[in-house]
Order: structure tokens, then C-alpha cells, then sequence
């Protein structure tokens, strides 16, 4: 597979200041084509940097395909890709190059880099992907980076197309999973923090509960949540000259499971992934502490100082807070989907979509998010049930219409999901309940696609400030909580619109507003 000779200019741009020995290790049979076309790709890809070579070594592999292992200055680096990663994962190659030469703009502060290097090895890491997934090569590219931290790990990124038998025997239904030491380990979006904490909890580690020095850092205001409203905040605030931490799993929160963004005024179109780079990017142009890959663990808002306490051992402490923790996907919430998530319940239609190909699958929610899923598997799918539990479609005109074009979906209103049915190793079908007539029907479907909408992440902060029953933090029209010097922003709020220009201006307003009370009543 050749690359584009425009392409190979801008590898060359990128790596123009390495100054590393890379060497590219493609394994696999002579007789194989997909062997050749991997030589080809990797010769291509070498030929962007004086610093590269390539070796071949005509072996069969445990993967059955070509395998193309990262090597630096002549030994493994522990990070392998399995098929040629092309299309979403072109980028984790490219990173995994400049991660190997200590370089690359996703590399984790001393604090994590610490915490890798301690996990209890040995590790072996598989990582199922897709080239089409949008939300793989986070998991992909975080996974290398632990793997060329810690020399006890190995992350091998197997492209699920090219490995059937592989998908077949660890029962892939969705990407990424990840599998470690043969035991499943994770199924779907992950940040970096959250993949160390699982194999800290998994594998163990040589450190005492994280960071040795807990000595509380401070600062003028602490914004919890890097989203949209959590950075917004954060700018504004650092533009008035206070001393500023982001507090954050990870920068541009839900906005990175985005795809496709249209409706951001002034910027006609984008993705999730290219606007949570260029928030991080306008966050680093200010003096603002930027702490991402972290999760909340104990907050106390009381009193003059507030704390905030996160999974790495650092303590937080201001006298002002800004919560801008965002939202997550909305579960179901019934029995047997928590036992079949990543087989057969999934959440993302671009990513799992194609794993159901020529099957039955439902799909919950009439919202947007719900009939445009619904759209898409309705090109690949034999046949989508659309479970609403309203009596009409939530969705706009548009969709519906779209919908309706389609002889292979059908649409049930007032009808409440009661359960996931599998056989153990696969989802089944679901228990669906009418709601006027109160008949149950099992529906015979192989994969669920959740999408009814979000939930606040708000549990780190009950018992602190005012929650409502749908668990928004209750908020006035400048953005203050029920709690002195603490504010809210975004869909973490209750605000009803939860939409990435509307949290933008909420954490600017919520900023102002601190900014305010702040000159009137100095503490």
C-alpha cells in the first residue's frame, strides 16, 4: 500500500527534529499479499526521516497478518501494530514514533509518568480496534504510551478486520476492547488516567497510593471539568489574572466522542477530537495549570478554603470553585447490561456499527442521537427496532423524514426497555414493555445501541451543593450554587440546553460572575 507522496512531505515536517533511531519490524509470510502491501506502507513511512529503517523477518504470526513492531535504538519498544494502520489509526502510528523519541504533545506530566513506570509487570495488552472508529485510537494511543513508559507492558493494536480469528476467540462485538493478560480489561472510551488507574487496580503498583507528596497545591480559583464550560471558565479567568487549575479527566470531555460538529458559530464544520485540541491549545496560551487525566475522589467546598482531592494523591486547594464536570452516556439502567456491555450493547454506531452488519439490532432513545444511529445501522443492518418510551419521536423533522425512507426499521413509541437477554457469551434480544397496554414482547436482536441522552457527573460533589433530582447541580442565572464562592457551568448544570455553545457561554458567564463577587467580596 503506497502513501501519498504529499503525505510523505508532511511525515517529514513532523519528524524533522528527531533525532532517534527508529527501526520498523514487519513480520509476517512472503506469500502473503497483505505482508507485501505492509512492507510497501512501512517503506513509504521510513522514507519521511533519515532516523528510520526497516527490517523484514518472514514469520508467520499469532495474529494472521502482518505485524509492524516500533523498535528504539535497537531494542522493542513493547508497542506492536497488527494489519496496517491506516485510516483513524495512521495518527497512532505517527504518535507512537515521536512517543518512542520522548517527544509528542500527549506525553503525561511527572506526576503520571511516575504512577506508569510503577505498575507491576508483566502486562500483555491487546487492543482491538477498528480504522474506522473515531474513539479507538485515544484508548490505542494512550495504551502505547503506558507500553513505551513501562518496559514490563506490551500494547499490541490488532486492526479487528484483519484478524478474524482473533475477534472470533476473544468474542470482539465492539471497539476498542481491550483484553490484558487474556482477561478482558476494557470495552470502549478511556482516558489515559483511567487506563493507569484500571491496571494499577488489575496489576498492582510500586507506589503508596499514588504521588508520595500530597502538600495541598493552591491557587487563586480551581475549575473542576476541561470541556467546553471548564475551559471557557478557565480562559476568561486567567484573562482577569487569577492563578487558575483545570482539574480534568480529560480535556474537551464529551466533545472527543463527538464526530461530526456543525453547529459551533463561526466554525462551519469540525470533530470532537480536532476541537478538543484546539481547546487545549488555547488553554496552553495562558498561565493556567492544566491537570488532566485526573479523577475526582473526595471534594469539601466548606469554609474559606476549598479542597479537592483526585486519584493521583495531589490536593487542590482555592478559595473559589468552578464545577464544569460535563456528562456522560445514559445507561439503560436494566438487567443484563452491564453483563453484556462490548457484547452486544454498545453506544457508538461508527465504531460497533459495522460488527452488526446484515443483523438485527435496536436501538433506545427517538432523539437526535437516537434516529441518526438508527439511520446509520439501517444501511448496514437487516432489520432496527427504535425503542421510544414517549408516545412521539424527539427528534427533528428532518431525521424523521430520513427515517421513514428506510423498509427495515420499525418504530415503537411508549414502549420502556425492561431487559438485555443473552446467552452467556452474546446479547439475544430485549424485554420491551408497552406502556398502555402493559403487553411485554421479547425482540430477537444480536446488538442494543443506547442513546437516551446524558447524565450530570456531578456524584463527586452530593452533599456539597444543591442537586436536583435528575442529578443537575441547581444553579441561579449567573451561574452561582447554593455554596458560597462555588459556581457551576455546562451539562453538569441545569441548564436546559446541552449544547457546546451554551456551555462555552455558561462557563464564561460563571467566570464573570466569580470574577465579580470576587472585587465586591474579597476574601
Amino acid at each position: 500500500m503506497k502513501i501519498d507522496k504529499e503525505i510523505i512531505d508532511q511525515l517529514e515536517n513532523i519528524f524533522a527534529n528527531l533525532d532517534t533511531a527508529i527501526l520498523f519490524v514487519v513480520q509476517g509470510s512472503p506469500e502473503d499479499q497483505n505482508r507485501k502491501e505492509m512492507q510497501e506502507f512501512v517503506d513509504d513511512f521510513a522514507s519521511s526521516s533519515a532516523n528510520f529503517s526497516v527490517k523484514i523477518e518472514d514469520s508467520p504470526t499469532e495474529e494472521e497478518a502482518p505485524v509492524l513492531a516500533i523498535w528504539k535504538d535497537g531494542i522493542p519498544t513493547g508497542v506492536t501494530f497488527a494489519g496496517i494502520p491506516t485510516g483513524h489509526e495512521f495518527s497512532t502510528l505517527i504518535l507512537a514514533v515521536l512517543n518512542a523519541a520522548g517527544q509528542g504533545k500527549n506525553l503525561p506530566d511527572q506526576i503520571l509518568e511516575r504512577r506508569i513506570k510503577a505498575i507491576t509487570g508483566p502486562v500483555q495488552i491487546l487492543t482491538f480496534v477498528s480504522l474506522t472508529c473515531s474513539i479507538c485510537p485515544d484508548v490505542a494511543q494512550a495504551l502505547n504510551l503506558i507500553a513505551l513508559l513501562n518496559p514490563g507492558i506490551t500494547n499490541a493494536v490488532i486492526d479487528g478486520g484483519v484478524a478474524p480469528e482473533m475477534v472470533k476467540s476473544y468474542n470482539i462485538n465492539g471497539v476498542p476492547t481491550v483484553y490484558a493478560n487474556g482477561e478482558l480489561f476494557n470495552v470502549g472510551q478511556a482516558t489515559l488516567g483511567e487506563l493507569v488507574g484500571k491496571l494499577e487496580q488489575m496489576f498492582g503498583s510500586t507506589l503508596d497510593n499514588g504521588v508520595e507528596d500530597n502538600t495541598p497545591l493552591g491557587f487563586d480559583v480551581i475549575v473542576a471539568g476541561g470541556g467546553p464550560a471548564g475551559a471557557a471558565s478557565a480562559i476568561y479567568l486567567a484573562r482577569k489574572g487569577l492563578n487558575v487549575a483545570v482539574v480534568a479527566g480529560r480535556i474537551g470531555g464529551q466533545v472527543k466522542d463527538t464526530s461530526e460538529i456543525e453547529n459551533l458559530i463561526s466554525v462551519p464544520s469540525t470533530t470532537g477530537t480536532a476541537l478538543a485540541s484546539d481547546i487545549l491549545r488555547h488553554l496552553n496560551g495562558y498561565q493556567i495549570g492544566v491537570f488532566d487525566n485526573r479523577r475526582i475522589v473526595s471534594v469539601s467546598l466548606d469554609g474559606d478554603l476549598k479542597t479537592i482531592k483526585v486519584d493521583s494523591g495531589e490536593v487542590f486547594q482555592a478559595p473559589r470553585v468552578v464545577i464544569a464536570t460535563g456528562a456522560s452516556w445514559r445507561k439503560l439502567s436494566v438487567p443484563g447490561e452491564e453483563d453484556y456491555l462490548g457484547k452486544g450493547v454498545a453506544f457508538c454506531t461508527h465504531c460497533d456499527g459495522p460488527f452488526y452488519r446484515g443483523k438485527r439490532v435496536a436501538v433506545v432513545g427517538g432523539g437526535n442521537s437516537g434516529i441518526e444511529a438508527a439511520i446509520d445501522l439501517a444501511a448496514i443492518c437487516e432489520h432496527v427496532d427504535v425503542f421510544e418510551f414517549l408516545d412521539t419521536l424527539k427528534a427533528d423533522e428532518v431525521l424523521r423524514d430520513k427515517l421513514k425512507t428506510f423498509d427495515n426499521v420499525d418504530v415503537h413509541l411508549s414502549t420502556s426497555i425492561l431487559e438485555v437477554k443473552g446467552n452467556g457469551t452474546n446479547v439475544t434480544g430485549v424485554v420491551a414493555k408497552e406502556r398502555e397496554t402493559g403487553e411485554t414482547k421479547e425482540y430477537p436482536v444480536s446488538g442494543v445501541f443506547a442513546q437516551i441522552g446524558l447524565t450530570p457527573n456531578s456524584q463527586p460533589f452530593e452533599g456539597q451543593v444543591v442537586i436536583n433530582k435528575r442529578g443537575e447541580i441547581e444553579t441561579d442565572s449567573l451561574g452561582r450554587t447554593s455554596k458560597k464562592n462555588v459556581y457551576a457551568a455546562g451539562d453538569v448544570t441545569d441548564s436546559v440546553y446541552k449544547q457546546i455553545v451554551i456551555a462555552m457561554g455558561d462557563g464564561a458567564k460563571a467566570a464573570l460572575t466569580l470574577v465579580d463577587d470576587r472585587m465586591r467580596s474579597p476574601l
